[in-house]
């Protein structure tokens, strides 16, 4: 049986037992009897929870993407909530006094895209600065721990879709992530991990027993989340990524794209792992809200095999050859693909021609590079 870490009673006990806590969460942070991680810390290991930080997205998830996040009141325990997802990304002055230990206990999907960790590492940042100690209460990463997908992003390219250099499926946990930030770049935080029991690397969520609580509003479950790290990067561009729909970031298309030949298209590629059906959608919100997009849906035949961040490139090639209305999404200072891809590489080389076969070949060294910095990280086999 798989019990997160907030449920490793003897070393959860020993870690924070009688400190006085700020605790970065949200609806997520449950323990196996459903209780809040606040209210299970304060009753069940007598921590003294003095302030709650809440990411993008908010303490209930209900926030949409990038929109700003409130300070509030948490209502079942009456404790201040601070955001992390507003004027400020990092706890703010003050925000950490009365704390000796900043705890975090948030479901992450797996990429690097997600906020989430990001907003770990700022916190892991504020720790040091403080001489405050950090504990994660791992969880799992619900699209395994062995997979490792993508290129390197790169430093001059950071963001909050990529603080760190990181791979963009990076199979790790929030804890390994923790460890590997604070390690890789010197942060010098007082860092402690209290471990998952139970859970192997190659599990997917749905082997653990555990019930999948979705951290945001476009994470609708385990096939957009074996997707995301690929599917995503059609934000980059100007078709939707199916924000606005039932299927975020399973179904992309554009109100200028022939949904029947970009789904031949696609698979006469017979990418691993997935097949794609021709269909139309209509966006309630975001990109293309309100008009009649022709595209495709991505099934998952062999989750497996599939891999994610090279279909997420073939989709992007293949609109891009279907139509000259094709566009890199510009924002004003820079183009979002950009951002998402850690790199300006990417959206270059596919303007010169390049294949997603040619882009593997160019960022296989970088990801090696990540691959040794991350197993000295690891904390679970299997």
């Amino acid at each position: 049986m798989v019990r997160c870490g907030i449920d490793n009673e003897a070393a959860l006990s020993r870690a924070l037992r009688g400190r006085k806590a700020g605790v970065i969460t949200n609806h997520t942070g449950l323990d196996a009897s459903h209780t809040p991680v606040a209210l299970a810390l304060v009753r069940r290991y007598g921590v003294r929870v003095v302030r709650l930080f809440s990411p993008e997205h908010g303490m209930w998830g209900d926030v949409q993407d990038l929109d700003s996040v409130a300070d509030t009141v948490e209502p079942l325990t009456g404790l201040p909530v601070t955001s992390l997802f507003g004027p400020s990304l990092s706890p703010p002055k003050g925000s950490l006094k009365g704390i000796d230990t900043l705890v975090f206990d948030i479901q992450d999907i797996g990429s690097r895209y997600y906020t989430f960790m990001w907003t770990m590492a700022k916190c892991v940042e504020a720790a040091a600065r403080a001489g405050v100690k950090f504990v994660v209460l791992d969880r799992p990463n619900p699209v395994t721990g062995t997979r490792v997908e993508g290129n390197l992003s790169r430093r001059e390219f950071s963001s909050f879709v990529g603080l760190y250099p990181c791979a963009a499926r990076h199979g790790m946990t929030a804890g390994e992530m923790a460890l590997y930030v604070n390690a890789e770049f010197g942060l010098g935080a007082d860092l402690e991990v209290v471990k998952i029991e139970g859970w192997r690397r190659g599990m997917w969520f749905d082997e653990t027993g555990l019930a999948f609580v979705p951290p945001s509003p476009n994470t609708t479950g385990l096939t957009m989340a074996t997707l995301y790290p690929g599917t995503c990067l059609i934000e980059g561009t100007n078709l939707s990524e199916g924000r606005g729909t039932t299927q975020p970031f399973e179904v992309a298309g554009a109100p200028w794209l022939d949904p029947f030949a970009f789904a031949g298209e696609l698979n006469s590629r017979a990418l691993p792992g997935v097949w794609f059906r021709p269909t139309y959608f209509t966006p309630y919100a975001f990109k293309h809200n309100g008009i009649r997009c022709g595209g495709v849906q991505v099934h998952i035949a062999d989750r497996e095999a599939v891999s994610a961040f090279d279909l997420g490139l073939h989709m992007i090639c293949a609109a891009r050859a279907a139509s000259s209305e094709f566009r890199w999404r510009n924002d004003p200072n820079t183009y979002a693909i950009d951002l998402l891809a850690g790199t300006d590489e990417l959206r270059l080389a596919i303007d010169d021609g390049a294949t997603p076969s040619d882009l593997e070949r160019m960022w296989a060294p970088g990801r090696a590079r990540f691959e040794t910095a991350r197993a000295r990280c690891l904390l679970y086999s299997g």
